[in-house]
């Protein structure tokens, strides 16, 4: 009761603050209130106390032979980052002056997934993907959980010179659920849950996003342990600490948001929040190693879920002052933190080794979606178009590489297309588990398409959808549609794989064909737990900080 008294105090708020912008007031109320809703008192840092495993590794066996273990699990999922932020593709931010050494070396060592797609262009459906191995519009996660205050306050942001405004949809209020119920169902066995019954520990770090109330968090959808982020979103380091250096967007909504609410805290298990003590990166790193140092005579699934790089922009001054030939201030401080996360990363994979279980643990980065357009800076996801928020393949076509000495080949490549729910049944293959049988499981094993065992694809069709804006790749040809604009992009990627050459006059039939196959699939899909209650439009070939023009190829995002 009294938590929905202070949301009813939230909302107030925010409406008051709505009324004071749209009469000609600055935008000052309106952030200051949005305190009330990330923001709190976090109590001071404190130590983890992570569960311990055996102190020594499981006994021979009566032949004096080790005892055959499962393998560990590692998941490493980065928060908006750019398919050209790393330089495994002969690119790299900052015209790759800025090396990821760590993160290629996960490639290197072992397989990359050239078509490598997000579950979705934004960050929580795509990791529901993740946890779950399904499409998650099979089960109603469409849209990131947002309160509808957040969402009214977005779209009525809009700058003056921006001549394609954002929409926003009051007629759906009616059927909105309460903020604190937008969590990933219960009812779904996610990868944590389906390892944690085979015997493994498992541990959350980061982001999560799929749901803040307690019936949602990580340790009710089979996590032991979990050190978590709050609604999604945290800062780095506090605004004002001397260690830190800030690169603010004064063109992106939701980036004032963060600043006005600065939300630095962080959650283990069911515990108060409390601040962390260093950077953020730096400390679910500190963490993720005390992690495999405690869990080393044990099977372990970690999913270490940094939000880095995306916003707020803020690096510590050291990787800042590490890249002085970078003049542009935004462009170092996006760079400083790529730098961190790829050292960051480093330092997990080298705990690995350091506790001798570097042999038996597959290794698993991606990212969750695309670059963002409201970073402001254009390229993060060269050589394709669009962004996070879009279905063109710079918003769902991510870095995708895993690592496990002895069952995977060094320097393997597969060009098939392949999706985050993939990465649910390959881990638990080699874990040696069974998919749920109870329900349609939309990913597939990928090791013996690795290991060139399986011939063809590990599917010929993908499908994405948010809202009225639905997308499929069905072999090389993608299509997508779209509502708002009214218009369909059809681009054959064999020959088109950057998407400039829109086929949709040229190929009625084929545009009809893959229309259909959109239908049949849409209709299998659930509708979503809650509904949309806005959009904004993305343009395509440029970044936020240029307001969007009649003149620009864009598509609206729902949320």
């Amino acid at each position: 009761m009294i938590r929905r008294l202070v949301w009813a105090l939230v909302a107030l708020l925010l409406l008051a603050a709505l009324a004071f912008y749209a009469v000609g007031g600055r935008a000052g109320l309106l952030l200051l209130t949005v305190k009330y809703w990330l923001h709190q008192d976090y109590a001071p840092t404190h130590e983890v106390a992570w569960q311990a495993g055996p102190a020594a590794p499981a006994a021979s066996t009566a032949d004096g032979s080790a005892p055959r273990r499962a393998p560990n699990v590692v998941l490493i999922v980065a928060d908006d980052l750019g398919f050209n932020d790393i330089t495994r593709y002969g690119g790299g931010i900052a015209g790759g002056r800025v090396p990821t050494p760590n993160i290629d070396s996960i490639a290197r060592q072992g397989v990359e997934f050239r078509n490598g797609y997000a579950g979705n262009a934004t960050c929580a459906p795509s990791r529901a993907a993740m946890m779950t191995g399904r499409y998650a519009t099979r089960f109603g996660f469409e849209f990131t959980p947002t309160p509808k205050q957040f969402m009214k306050a977005v779209t009525g942001m809009a700058p003056a010179d921006q001549l394609i405004k954002p929409v926003y949809h009051p007629e759906r209020e009616a059927d909105l659920i309460p903020y604190e119920d937008m969590g990933l169902p219960t009812s779904e066995i996610t990868l944590a849950r389906l390892l944690q019954g085979a015997g493994y520990h498992t541990v959350h770090l980061g982001k999560w996003h799929l749901g803040d109330s307690p019936q949602f968090r990580p340790y009710n959808h089979g996590f032991d342990e979990s050190l978590s982020h709050l609604h999604g979103a945290s800062m780095f380091l506090p605004t004002k600490d001397p260690k830190v250096v800030n690169a603010m967007q004064d063109f992106d909504p939701i980036d004032k948001f963060l600043w006005a609410a600065e939300p630095w805290g962080v959650r283990f298990k069911d515990g108060e929040p409390f601040q962390p003590p260093r950077y953020m990166t730096d400390y679910l790193t500190d963490e993720a190693v005390k992690v495999v140092a405690a869990n080393k005579n044990r099977p372990f699934f970690m999913y270490l879920a940094y939000n880095a790089p995306h916003t707020p922009l803020q690096a510590t001054r050291e990787d800042y002052d590490a890249l002085a030939f970078i003049p542009d201030h935004t462009m170092r401080v996006y760079a400083a933190m790529i730098r961190s996360l790829d050292r960051n990363i480093g330092r997990v994979l080298q705990s690995l080794k350091d506790q001798g279980v570097d042999d038996n643990t597959l290794v698993i980065f991606t990212s969750d979606n695309g670059g963002a357009h409201y970073v402001g800076i254009d390229g993060l996801n060269s050589p394709y178009r669009g962004w996070k928020a879009t279905f063109f393949e710079g918003g769902i076509h991510v870095p995708y590489f895993m690592r496990w000495p002895g069952r995977i080949p060094q320097g393997a490549s597969v060009t098939a297309p392949v999706s985050h729910f993939d990465i649910f049944a390959t881990a638990a293959a080699a874990a040696g588990q069974k998919a749920p049988v109870d329900r349609i499981i939309d990913g597939v094993d990928l090791l013996p398409f690795i290991q060139g065992a399986a011939p063809g694809r590990p599917h010929e069709v993908l499908f994405w959808r948010t809202d009225t804006y639905l997308t499929v790749r069905a072999g090389d040809w993608k299509l997508q549609v779209s509502e708002l604009p009214k218009k369909d992009w059809l681009f054959n990627l064999a020959t088109d794989p950057t998407e400039k050459i829109n086929l949709a006059g040229k190929e009625p039939e084929r545009l009809a064909a893959l229309k259909a196959q959109l239908l049949a699939w849409n209709q299998t899909q659930r509708k979503p737990m809650w509904p949309s209650l806005g959009a904004g439009p993305i343009a395509i070939d440029h970044s936020m900080k240029q307001p969007t023009t009649a003149g620009d190829e864009y598509v609206y995002y729902a949320n």
